[in-house]
């Protein structure tokens, strides 16, 4: 029944894009379909849940090019997601200078090329589709609709692959597919849904990797991990930190799975070596990984009159940094606070944030059953979310931006919730069988007597 609801809305959407600025409404239509079908294929392939797999990329699907319909018809891109105007005009300067139109010495280009550094990804991305379908905002803004609807499927695999229990993954699948903050964020034309998905593309891999070694699985574990080097440079070291502690770590049981794991991370680390990536990375880290730097950035952002805050913490220092963490892990899981709201679009949050402080138990209790029961499993995830919290606490200042990334977090966070809202529901039921039972025993003792 959910099914027919979904392909209605499906439908609906897919008419309502067609009609938008016409013809770039359609090639924005046609677009989502080459992206959605494969998705679609796969994940009814690799799963026996499929149906459940359909409707969920689906759900997630309607609500984020809804989104974009929205922003796309009220012309809200400037305060819903600013940066894709930015991408979107830069993509047209990098393909001007490939067509000859724009000579290498034209100061837009060097401003292009420019802007094309340490996260240089998304720039060229975004030109990459535009060389092929002319200059297409809305087209490129479903295209990251699709990557963001295809995140809350592929959550569920992963969730599946560390708990081993249908119910955890698909209350991962469902909150991720509806949760106000992964539409926003990845339903738009940002890198931010597009790192979501490539951060869970890539621990899926070392899940399978773990169980088999597969070539095709490799290949795709490094690409992946490409892309989030290419995208923001920073999270590649968290996530392949967390990709050699899970293989070394599980590397502990028998010899075949030893040499398996040990041969997939060296195929993994020749490979990014190979293609360079490794190198960019060191580059990226030297040019802008000194805690003087991460400092200037830090103090840039904190001085937001809108949303920033901690002006007067310091972390061009190894103990200034240390003192910073506390507050900024605060920050991190609980901003932004309503008290410190100081415009409409702040205010929008707060459906979202009250959902987000409400499932903070549930992960606190899905967090300790992970570490006493599934640690080995889960530590490619473990390892990543605590790197990477860190490493925002240390240089965000400004709680629009942690409010944005904290879903490279949360894509995580919300597969431990989904453990904790799982043990709940467990007792719960328990207690309801318990309690019928008493209430049979005392009504047959009764009988009885």
């Amino acid at each position: 029944m959910l099914r027919s609801w979904t392909l209605i809305f499906t439908a609906i959407i897919a008419v309502t894009m067609s009609a938008i600025d016409f013809p770039n409404g359609a090639i924005a239509l046609i677009l989502v379909l080459l992206l959605a079908s494969p998705f679609l294929l796969v994940f009814r392939k690799i799963s026996t849940d499929h149906e459940f797999l359909t409707d969920i990329f689906l759900i997630a699907l309607v609500a984020r090019l809804s989104l974009g319909i929205f922003i796309e018809i009220l012309n809200l891109r400037s305060l819903a997601g600013p940066d894709a105007n930015g991408y979107d005009q830069v993509a047209v300067w990098l393909i001007e200078y490939w067509n000859g139109t724009r000579l290498f010495s034209d100061p837009v280009v060097q401003f292009a090329l420019l802007r094309s550094g340490a996260n240089w990804g998304m720039n060229y991305l975004v030109a990459g589709l535009y060389y092929v379908i002319g200059p297409n905002i809305f087209a490129a803004q479903s295209a990251c609709a699709v990557f963001g609807a295809a995140t809350p499927p592929l959550a569920y695999l992963c969730s599946l692959k560390v708990f081993k229990n249908r119910d955890v993954a698909r209350y991962t699948g469902i909150a991720l597919a509806v949760v106000p903050a992964f539409i926003l964020w990845s339903g738009q034309l940002l890198k931010d849904g597009l790192i979501a998905f490539l951060l869970v593309l890539a621990i899926y891999m070392v899940m399978r990797l773990q169980e088999r070694f597969n070539w095709l699985d490799v290949a795709v574990l490094m690409a992946s991990m490409a892309g989030v080097m290419a995208l923001r440079f920073y999270i590649f070291y968290m996530i392949a930190a967390a990709v050699a502690g899970s293989f070394v770590v599980g590397s502990g049981t028998t010899n075949n799975s030893m040499l398996r794991r040990t041969a997939a991370l060296v195929v993994i680390a020749f490979g990014l070596t190979y293609f360079g990536v490794m190198r960019t990375a060191s580059m990226n880290l030297s040019e802008y990984g000194q805690l003087e730097r991460i400092q200037m950035t830090r103090d840039a952002l904190s001085r937001d009159a809108g949303s920033g805050f901690g002006e007067d913490i310091d972390v061009s220092t190894t103990e200034g940094a240390v003192m910073a963490m506390p507050v900024g892990l605060t920050y991190l899981m609980f901003s932004p606070f309503p008290w410190e709201f100081r415009s409409i679009h702040q205010f929008i949050t707060l459906p979202d944030l009250l959902i987000w402080w409400a499932t903070i138990p549930f992960i606190v209790m899905g967090l300790v059953y992970t570490i006493r029961h599934r640690l080995k499993e889960a530590l490619p995830i473990l390892l990543f979310v605590l790197m990477l919290s860190l490493a925002y606490s240390l240089f965000q200042g400004n709680t629009g931006m942690i409010y944005r990334q904290r879903i490279q977090i949360q894509v995580f966070l919300f597969m431990i919730a989904a453990v904790g809202w799982t043990l709940v529901k467990e007792r719960r039921e328990n207690r309801e069988i318990v309690m019928r039972e008493q209430a049979k025993l005392t009504h047959d003792t009764r009988f009885n007597t």
